[in-house]
Parts: C-alpha cells; sequence; structure tokens
C-alpha cells in the first residue's frame, strides 16, 4: 500500500513532538502548552490508542492539541519513500509518526508502503533488481549481513559521527546487532526475544503449574499432553516448535550453532538432536495436543482473530516478546498471558539472547541519506514518537524513550518489557548475523526437505535430518 498525505492531512494531524517543540519559542505560555499537550497524550493514548490502534484514534491523538505549522526555514522538497512489513496494528502506529515527522519537517514527504513479511522481501528483491529500493527499508537480523555483502545498504556511522544520528541514550551493545564488519548500517528499532506466550486462565482451568523458568523439552511435553487430557484443546498453536527458529534455539541450547564460522557448513555435527525434536513433535501431533500440519494450514489467513490463543483454542503459542501486544489487543485486555522463555535440552543452556527485533536501514538507491537519517533518529529518540509506537517493534533502545513510556503502559507492554527485563539475566550472547546462503538452506531445504515431509510423515526424522545436512551443506560451501 502506497499513499502520499495531502498537506490539509498534515496540518490536520500535527504532530505532538513538534508541537512541544514549536512551542516552547512561543514565550509565555510555552509551560502551560506543554502541560496540556502531556495531559492528552496520557489521556487520549492511554484510553483509546493501546487498546484499538485504529487510524481515527491516532487522529484524534493528534488532533486534540491546538493546530500549529512549525515556523521553520524555507528548504527544498524532499521526498523520503519508507517501507516495512507487520500487522495492522503496527502500520497505524508507523502512519502516526510518519505524520508528526512531517509536520516537524514540512518541506519532507513521505510516501510509505507496508506489507507482510514474505511480501516484503519479495517485492524489494524485485526493487533492488532494478535499482529503485526505497530511501528507508526495514530489516532483519537474519539478513542484514547478505544485503550488505550484496552492497545493498548505506552505512550510517557518517551520520552518526555529524551527530544526524543520536545515540547518547543508547546503549552501544543496543547496536551492535546492526553492524556488519564494524561498521553501522542497522539501527535497532526495538529489543526483543523468542517467547512462549501462555494463557494463564487455560493453565489454572487445567490445573496445571507453570513451568519452571528453566524448562525443558522434556518438561514442554509433559505440559502439552496434560493440558491437551484435561482441555481437550491444542496444548500449543501452530507448526512453530519445528520452525526454524526453534531449528536453531535447539542448537544453540547445546552449546553450538547452527553455521560453522566461516558460514560454509552447518556448524553442528549431531543431528540427534534435531531427530529427537521432530519425534516429540510427532508424538504431540499424534496425541492430538498441538495442531498438525494440516490443521495449523486451515487456519492460515484468518489473521489474528484466527489464532487459536487468541480464541481460546490453544494455551500456547510461539511469539517473540515485541508480538505479544496484537495478539492481546485483539483477544482483549481482560485477557491473561504470560511470557516464557525457551525451552531447553536437557542438561543445556538457555537458548534466548537479547536480540535486534528490527532496523531500520538506508539502502544504496536512498536518494535522500541525510533526510533518511533524520527520519530514524526521530523514530529512536522522540519520547512522542514513541508514546504513538508504544514499543510495539519491541523495548526501545533510548533510555529516555524507556522511562518516557512507563505511565503508558498497560498489560501487554508491562508483560513485554518484564520478559525482557528476565531474559537478560537468563541469556546468551547474540549469534552472528546468518551467513550468505541462509536464507536458501531456510527456505528451500530446512522445509520442503526435513520440516515438511518428517511432519506429513512421508520420510522419518532420521532420514530427513540426514538429507537436510547433505544439501545445506553443498548450498553453503558453494557461496
Amino acid at each position: 500500500m502506497t499513499k502520499r498525505m495531502t498537506r490539509r492531512e498534515l496540518l490536520r494531524m500535527g504532530g505532538l513532538g513538534s508541537m512541544v517543540a514549536f512551542l516552547a519559542a512561543c514565550q509565555p505560555r510555552v509551560v502551560e502548552v506543554e502541560k496540556e499537550v502531556t495531559k492528552i497524550v496520557k489521556e487520549v493514548v492511554k484510553e483509546t490508542v493501546i487498546v484499538k490502534g485504529t487510524p481515527e484514534v491516532v487522529e484524534k491523538v493528534v488532533t486534540k492539541v491546538v493546530e500549529v505549522t512549525p515556523v521553520v526555514k524555507a528548504e527544498e522538497p524532499v521526498e523520503l519513500r519508507v517501507v516495512w512489513w507487520g500487522s495492522q496494528n503496527r502500520h497505524t502506529r508507523t502512519i502516526g509518526v510518519i505524520k508528526m515527522f512531517e509536520q516537524k519537517y514540512p518541506h519532507i514527504k513521505m510516501v510509505y508502503e507496508f506489507t507482510g513479511w514474505g511480501d516484503h522481501w519479495t517485492k524489494l528483491a524485485t526493487q533492488a533488481a532494478g535499482g529503485n529500493l526505497p530511501d528507508i527499508m526495514q530489516h532483519d537480523y537474519a539478513m542484514i549481513a547478505e544485503w550488505v555483502e550484496d552492497g545493498l545498504l548505506m552505512s550510517m556511522d557518517d551520520y552518526v559521527d555529524s551527530g544526524v544520528l543520536d545515540f547518547s541514550n543508547v546503549a552501544d551493545a543496543a547496536l551492535q546487532g546492526g553492524r556488519v564488519e564494524g561498521k553501522l548500517y542497522g539501527v535497532n528499532l526495538g529489543t526483543n526475544s523468542l517467547c512462549w506466550i501462555v494463557d494463564l486462565d487455560a493453565f489454572e482451568k487445567a490445573g496445571v503449574d507453570l513451568p519452571p523458568v528453566e524448562w525443558t523439552w522434556a518438561d514442554f511435553e509433559n505440559v502439552c499432553l496434560q493440558i491437551h487430557d484435561k482441555l481437550d484443546i491444542w496444548a500449543h498453536a501452530g507448526n512453530s516448535i519445528a520452525h526454524d527458529h526453534l531449528w536453531k534455539a535447539v542448537i544453540m541450547s547445546n552449546r553450538e550453532w547452527v553455521y560453522s564460522d566461516d558460514g560454509k557448513s552447518l556448524g553442528y555435527t549431531d543431528d540427534q538432536l534435531m531427530i529427537d525434536h521432530f519425534k516429540m513433535i510427532l508424538r504431540l501431533q499424534e496425541a492430538g495436543a498441538v495442531q498438525t500440519l494440516e490443521e495449523a494450514a486451515a487456519r492460515v489467513g484468518g489473521g489474528l482473530e484466527n489464532d487459536p490463543v487468541v480464541t481460546g483454542e490453544s494455551a500456547m503459542a510461539m511469539f517473540w516478546t515485541n508480538q505479544i501486544v496484537a495478539p492481546w489487543t485483539v483477544a482483549g485486555l481482560d485477557r491473561n498471558f504470560k511470557l516464557l522463555l525457551i525451552p531447553r535440552v536437557e542438561g543445556g543452556q538457555t537458548a534466548n539472547y537479547v536480540k535486534p527485533s528490527m532496523f531500520f536501514s538506508i539502502t544504496r538507491d536512498a536518494k535522500h541519506p541525510k533526510e533518511s537519517a533524520m527520519f530514524i533518529d526521530f523514530f529512536t529518540n522522540s519520547v512522542a514518537a514513541n508514546e504513538i509506537l508504544l514499543a510495539e517493534r519491541g523495548v526501545p533502545v533510548s533510555s529516555v524513550v524507556r522511562e518516557g513510556l512507563k505511565p503508558l503502559l498497560e498489560k501487554p507492554q508491562l508483560e513485554m518489557f518484564s520478559a525482557m527485563a528476565l531474559v537478560e539475566t537468563h541469556s546468551v550472547p547474540v549469534p552472528p548475523p546468518d551467513p550468505v546462503g541462509s536464507a536458501d538452506v531456510q527456505n528451500n531445504i530446512y522445509y520442503p526437505e526435513f520440516h515438511d515431509p518428517v511432519l506429513y510423515g512421508q520420510i522419518a526424522p532420521e532420514e530427513g535430518a540426514a538429507i537436510f545436512r547433505e544439501m545445506a551443506n553443498e548450498v553453503l560451501a558453494s557461496k
């Protein structure tokens, strides 16, 4: 979806942060106006945006403040293209921030596009081939190294040095994930970690205790069987326990990594862990405690409203911590969910780590890189903008922003912040970015040659693991 905003919309949808900045120069009413702006933000955002997140609600937030057009030095018009993936909740909040940024910088007009995860990468691959990438793109930790290797992203270090990108309130560790060979190619939009969302009411109804922080996959299987036996529902929704994220988690829990240091082969030598993991999944499918691939596929396309953990047909599901806001909002804030860490292998370490949820990157084809950096800085450091974003992409990296959001947090955000605090004390270092060729391994080998045939019962886990190893090593060695 692409949409240009009219000047009338800009004036009507004036940004809160820029209004405060402008009004600060309008003495002597500045203190009164700032207090009124803060009051409006807290009342309107807390009562409506968090719960509904509709475009009309974002409009209500910004239009309740006195309409002011910032008086700035006239500059040449600039048009920026920005693209991202995500849910409707993310789209709504991001568009609200875009409007605020345009209000602050009237000479900058933004054209935005948003899609789902798969379409995002398909569209951008086409644009890259045609030399028509947007100025700013949302990027992912697993893919950024490959994009840098292909020369598709621009280093942002010069804008850090010049102060256009201000990271004075951002810990260096929060920026490390966006660096490739020491240069900054992605600005972290929030920290997150892979977790289990559990329905506390379902556990209570089943009389099943929550597992300990350091639970194992054996604990997980036992909990699944108890939940299904007591409630006759799926204990875990979707086939995510066989997702490639969990392939990585199982291997990491065994103190290894899925890829070798040089990225030319798999990094582990014993397939037994994954064989055992898939055998566990097959047992749970046979018992009806988790969805089969057919059952999961039948639910695709219905949106979050159709997610079994939202509808109460499942007691658990796998989500990144930053993703908890959307399903909890759809399910209703009266629901009681909790985030648990990933199960670990017997005798193994935690598989959780503090991960950049996603990045904003400036592409090779950016026509206005400085203004692109200005937008990324606004997204990172503006408290007012983050009162609209409300940690939807993960826990903000700016300490000032985190502190400013505390009065506005509702149950989903509070649980996300709490879960990330737990992860910080039960985590391993973030693994290296996936090597060139990893996308081929995951999309063209892991799923069609191993995951699907095993879970559809066409081949045994042992045969699938052997096929996967041979084909994956061949692809990696060729890169």
